[in-house]
């Protein structure tokens, strides 16, 4: 008995045989009684019963006489012949039921080993298992009795634990909407810097379209006015690419936040949990009030004033001839200076 106890104290051995006691039929430790099938491999009672009534549908009670029946070993499949009594008329297994108790004893005494719950630095014998609401830090019970503490207000240590994970998996809710909202804005920012571009580019065409059938006196109204719409894209793109960065960086900042909420919430420890807890909680709070970035206006990206009619133009072009008369040459140097204008 004093061998055995001395290899369950140690973790690995403990693993190693609680493997070596689970049941084949439902994964879980034995549950007493335990049967041992004649192949020598071991079920509880009520599994061992299941298996043989699936193969056994037919199996009941004439009067009585019962009939026996046959299943097969869920281990090594070997068959298993039963009398009259069924299931119970297998041999309990009591060794494996003294071991299974023998662990559970075991694993119900094991203290906890060191580091495992973290310990008082004024009283090291004493573990941290309060919470000091006035102070805001996990402390232990003796500094509330005789300690630095002692005139704070003071909850338990599951309450606060409970309740600031709650408050910090909320931020993290919060946090993850207004990143759904930023990433929304970046693609209407990004849809719109395309619309810019894809519009400009119609402009231009239309622009080109329009001069080209002109004469050379056109070519530099031409160049000027593409350049005044290149212009204009370039200070609207600019603009919505410089918000796109901006909220790029807070989104990055906003990510990388909760990553590290993400990871304290993965914390088990109560105290070690509530020791970072208070301050990510703020960060969090500050964080998702400021950074607010401006928007673009509705129809930001349109370049509709930049639509120019030349109809007229044309008309003085077409009216134009080798030897023009001098009334044409009027007409046409007063189209010429509205052009200028």
């Amino acid at each position: 008995m004093d061998f055995q106890a001395g290899i369950l104290r140690d973790g690995s051995p403990m693993e190693s045989l609680e493997k070596q006691l689970i049941c084949p039929i439902c994964l879980e430790m034995f549950s007493k009684p335990v049967v041992i099938l004649p192949c020598q491999h071991n079920l509880c009672r009520k599994c061992a019963n299941d298996v043989f009534q699936a193969a056994n549908p037919c199996w009941q009670s004439r009067g009585s006489v019962i009939s026996g029946g046959r299943f097969r070993c869920p281990s090594c499949r070997h068959e298993v012949l039963l009398d009259r009594h069924g299931v119970y008329g297998l041999q309990r297994n009591l060794l494996v039921e003294n071991i299974i108790d023998i662990y559970k004893q075991e694993c119900s005494s094991r203290p906890l080993k060191k580091g495992e719950h973290p310990m008082c630095k004024e009283h090291e014998d004493e573990r941290i298992n309060i919470y000091c609401i006035t102070c805001e830090v996990p402390t232990c019970s003796m500094c509330k009795v005789f300690g630095a503490h002692k005139d704070c207000e003071v909850a338990p240590l599951q309450t606060v634990f409970q309740g600031q994970k709650t408050e910090l998996n909320n931020c993290i809710s919060m946090l993850v909407a207004g990143n759904d909202r930023i990433q929304t804005i970046i693609s209407q920012l990004e849809d719109s810097c395309r619309s810019t571009e894809e519009n400009s580019e119609a402009a231009k065409q239309e622009l080109c379209a329009r001069f080209d059938a002109l004469a050379a006196l056109l070519e530099e109204k031409k160049s000027e006015l593409l350049q005044r719409i290149t212009h204009e894209q370039g200070d609207k793109t600019g603009f919505v690419q410089g918000l796109i960065r901006r909220y790029k960086e807070q989104l990055e900042k906003s990510s990388r936040l909760v990553e590290t909420a993400i990871q304290s919430m993965e914390e088990t420890g109560e105290a070690t949990f509530l020791m970072n807890a208070k301050q990510l909680i703020k960060t969090i709070v500050e964080a998702s009030k400021g950074g607010r970035l401006e928007k673009i206006e509705h129809g930001y990206e349109n370049m509709d004033a930049f639509s120019v009619s030349l109809d007229h133009l044309a008309e003085a072009v077409r009216a134009l001839d080798f030897n023009p008369a001098e009334d044409d040459e009027e007409y046409f140097d007063g189209e010429e200076e509205e052009v200028e204008e």
